[in-house]
């Protein structure tokens, strides 16, 4: 998409994200996984997108689950961005290996509203399944985050929630 339709899709996020966190709260949805693929440079960008979502969600009685593989979350920076600090839990130090593994399970025990997860790779087929019943089971919503590559695939796309930030700068 081009530059000059900025303002109608920053516009348009804050409204999807509230009917999909409500959607979902009323039980509506049964489960979701989605991937946001991200510039590390402008990370900006997720939060203007991901954050509303995170902050109904945070309004449930569950968990919100972070697998980060460096970064520790701060306490100050939960607090700022609106999340409940009670409610958060973070794993760090995850090796991408045991991602989605780790994400299935969690999805699964239905402890979460929402899991998330860093991964360097699009996801198989397989794992892709196993996340989507996972989140059914669960009802939950899983994020994969994705660093944006320079280089295309020729893999096809899938019909589920994809979140490209390029689109909005």
């Amino acid at each position: 998409m081009q530059s000059h339709n900025v303002l109608t899709h920053v516009a348009t996020v804050p409204d999807s994200v509230s009917s999909v966190a409500q959607a979902f709260s009323g039980n509506n949805i049964q489960g979701l996984i989605g991937e946001v693929i991200y510039s590390e440079d402008q990370p900006w960008v997720t939060q203007l997108v991901l954050l509303p979502l995170l902050q109904q969600l945070g309004q449930q009685s569950r968990w919100q689950l972070w697998l980060t593989p460096q970064q520790k979350l701060s306490r100050q920076w939960v607090l700022s961005a609106g999340l409940p600090l009670t409610k958060v839990m973070q794993v760090s130090q995850l090796d991408p290996i045991f991602t989605v593994e780790a994400m299935v399970k969690a999805l699964q025990t239905g402890n979460y509203s929402v899991v998330i997860g860093w991964l360097p790779q699009e996801l198989t087929d397989e794992e892709h399944l196993q996340l989507s019943s996972a989140a059914e089971m669960g009802n939950a919503i899983g994020f994969i985050m994705r660093p944006m590559r320079t280089s295309k695939t020729g893999c096809r796309p899938r019909s589920e929630l994809k979140i490209h930030s390029s689109l909005y700068h």
